[in-house]
């Protein structure tokens, strides 16, 4: 399998279709607790204070800026809630897992 939080995030273009549910599933599997909720992907994040929510909130905003493909975030006092799909094509590209596998790989880098 693929490594993915070594992978980038290629443009979507025209003709560029979304994943299968099979193709979706078998990318969850080497993330770490993300679900699939239709055609998205999410994940909550709890932390013990503000600062660190925000700490990883701009770290999560240099990763997709990094790789030019943006998550939805919900931000709270202890929590960051992140979604991911690729608005181009309506639904899930492998652009989204690369994204979700650099965050949780950001995750093992930082105390949260």
């Amino acid at each position: 399998m693929d490594d993915l939080k070594e992978k980038r995030c290629l443009p979507c273009e025209a003709g560029v279709k979304p994943l299968s549910d099979g193709e979706a599933r078998e990318f969850l599997q080497q993330l770490k607790q993300w679900e699939l909720v239709g055609t998205k992907i999410h994940k909550t994040f709890k932390f013990k204070n503000f600062y660190h929510t925000m700490a990883f909130v701009n770290a999560i905003a240099y990763i997709a800026n990094q790789e030019n493909h943006h998550p939805d975030l919900s931000v709270s006092y202890n929590q960051c809630s992140v979604e991911f799909t690729t608005h181009a094509i309506e639904g899930l590209s492998k652009n989204d897992f690369i994204c979700a596998a650099k965050i949780d790989a950001l995750q093992n880098e930082v105390k949260i």
